[in-house]
């Protein structure tokens, strides 16, 4: 059905403008099949411009799903996981180090 509508319609309305134009080969036949044939014309944009406003919408849908999916696993799904911590408590290698104090500038 889409393919019916994004191409044939359109294709179908040029072809009824020609055979319009080949009729009646006039001054009136000429202007008539000229306008069915830029209506014709007109569905096709109307339906290029559709498509591009609805892939937009799936390029933010797809961001949207990797945005998910790096707040639940902290990766992106494109990247390796980051390799695991090793095993047991993690303990800070110089327990005496305390951060120093801010330093007043006089």
């Amino acid at each position: 059905m889409k393919q019916v509508v994004r191409v044939w319609l359109p294709v179908a309305i040029v072809v009824l403008g020609i055979v319009l134009i080949a009729i009646r080969p006039n001054e009136d036949g000429l202007e008539g099949g000229t306008m069915v044939i830029a209506a014709g014309l007109s569905v096709w944009l109307l339906n290029v411009l559709y498509r591009l406003g609805v892939s937009g919408d799936r390029d933010r849908d797809v961001e949207d799903r990797a945005r998910a999916f790096f707040d639940e696993h902290g990766h992106w799904p494109d990247e390796e996981p980051p390799a695991a911590p090793p095993p047991g408590p993690r303990t800070d290698p110089h327990p005496r180090r305390a951060a120093a104090p801010p330093r007043r500038r006089g």
